[in-house]
């Protein structure tokens, strides 16, 4: 028998559809996302996560803990066998006083060998039996808690991928951005000549020049902000890479901004269970916290246990391992804290709702899941949709653009004109590009929210690249106990 309550998996809130199911881009149909980056046809983004994989220290900070919870099971399991084991042996030379209170009779000494020495060996046990399965139900919360430990790892991989994605995308966003601001630097030079043209031809006054130098001038001071923020994702890419700062750019090959699939196959609300990680885990953990309400309950009833002790004592070591010289004892016994069990009962209320907060918790995870899908689900769709009228409406300022330089170079319009079109091409120019990064990180999220990537951990990656080859792997520490990340559950199990 085992006290304490069984474990059920508790209600998960979920919805039962998508709120956006009927868009022809979102499908229900269930898919994996094994390797979600490699839809972006990105070589580069396919590097940097491959080599992130054997090398992030988040993630192998994870896996030490791993690691830790298997130990942790190992000393569970053991605590079931006798839980006190000691082997002794040694050798002792007495010498007893005869000068003492009944240490005579008669003239003659009770003690004919007052100095002798003994040699014993022994072993001793005590087993407390498990009568009120406080062992048992140790092992299971520890074997729960590997499991947690397991997806805790599969969780940090997951937050790791996305987080990748999403940077290595705002890095090719500044990229994208720096490269229009100097293109329009250049057609903002090309307007500055003509205005000093038209001034030194007595055609205008130098307040053109004025406004002119003015636009080109904001143009070159924003160029250098739009670099300090591409260098600052660059630095949070080679965190994720567990390498120092440098600079990628010269590893990575150039690279617009990664578009992602028409249309993603996201399964429905109800697949988050068995699909993120974080939701496995907090699950696991409660199933761990359930089994300590057994162990605090057995505290309530009698400890039964036995003790025993066999060995071997003479006073000379040829004579230490025959029969004469054995000796042993055997008996059972139990201990009762009856008089502790206001403590006892509360320890039981502590653990029983300690478990509500982790079942809490678990079904937060899971309303929170789904709040992350959707988020990335309409960032998806409204991102797409808007950048297709983005398209048309800097296709239309480009040409105005075109025609307000001819028009003002031919003396039919003025500098105002010039600088608002101008102004709001380069509005749209980077309202487009931060369109395209909103649509790219919306599916890097979508993949992320789905708990997708970690099964890079059954699959491996060999991804090799410029980054592999000159960015050195960080030793493991010099220790012979040190294992790789075990596997988890068979892979057909955790679908």
């Amino acid at each position: 028998m085992k006290v304490g309550p069984e474990y059920s998996k508790p209600p998960a809130p979920v919805s039962v559809d998508w709120i956006d199911k009927d868009d022809n881009r979102i499908r229900t149909d269930p898919e994996e996302h094994r390797n979600w980056w490699k839809n972006f046809n990105d070589p580069n983004l396919d590097e940097l996560i491959c080599f992130a994989t054997k090398q992030n220290l988040k993630l192998k900070e994870a896996g030490y803990r791993v690691m830790a919870s298997r130990a942790e099971l190992a000393i569970a399991i053991g605590q079931f066998m006798p839980q006190s084991q000691s082997l002794q042996s040694g050798f002792t030379q007495y010498g007893l006083s005869t000068a003492v209170a009944n240490r005579s009779s008669r003239g003659l000494s009770l003690i004919p060998n007052n100095y002798y020495p003994q040699y014993n060996f022994g072993l001793n046990l005590a087993w407390e039996l498990d009568f009120w399965g406080r062992y048992r139900r140790a092992i299971e919360s520890s074997s729960d808690q590997l499991d947690a430990s397991i997806e805790n790892y599969d969780e940090v991989m997951v937050s790791m991928l996305g987080e990748i994605g999403e940077h290595y995308v705002l890095y090719r966003y500044f990229e994208r951005v720096a490269e229009l601001l100097k293109d329009n630097i250049e057609y903002q030079r090309i307007s500055l000549q003509i205005a000093k043209a038209r001034f030194e031809g007595g055609l205008t006054s130098e307040l053109d020049v004025d406004q002119a130098q003015s636009d080109l001038s904001y143009l070159e001071a924003s160029v250098n902000m739009i670099i300090r923020f591409q260098r600052l994702e660059n630095n949070v890419l080679c965190t994720l890479l567990g390498i120092s700062p440098e600079d990628l750019g010269k590893k990575l090959t150039k690279r617009s901004i990664p578009v992602p699939p028409k249309d993603v196959a996201i399964g429905i609300p109800a697949q988050l269970i068995t699909r993120r990680p974080d939701v496995r885990m907090a699950e696991r953990q409660a199933a761990a916290q359930c089994a300590r309400i057994g162990v605090a309950m057995s505290d309530l009833f009698p400890h039964l246990y036995i003790n025993g002790s066999f060995g071997y004592n003479a006073m000379n070591n040829t004579a230490l391992f025959t029969s004469p010289a054995a000796y042993g004892t055997i008996g059972p016994g139990f201990t009762w804290n009856i008089f502790n069990y206001g403590r006892l009962l509360n320890n039981v209320k502590m653990q029983d709702a300690t478990f509500q907060v982790n079942v809490a918790k678990f079904q937060y995870s899971l309303v929170n899941a789904g709040k992350e899908v959707e988020d990335g689900i309409i960032g998806f769709i409204k991102s797409g949709d808007a950048i297709k009228e983005m398209e048309i409406s800097v296709a239309a300022i480009r040409k105005a653009s075109e025609i307000v330089i001819v028009q003002y170079k031919a003396g039919t319009s003025d500098f105002n004109r010039v600088s608002l079109v101008q102004e709001k091409r380069i509005s749209r120019d980077m309202e487009l590009a931060l369109y395209q990064q909103t649509y790219a990180r919306s599916m890097v999220n979508i993949y992320k929210s789905l708990g997708g990537g970690w099964q890079v951990r059954l699959d491996g990656c060999d991804q090799g690249g410029v980054i592999a080859e000159e960015s050195k792997e960080l030793p493991a520490p010099k220790t012979e106990i040190l294992r790789p990340v075990p596997d988890n559950k068979p892979e057909t199990q955790k679908q």
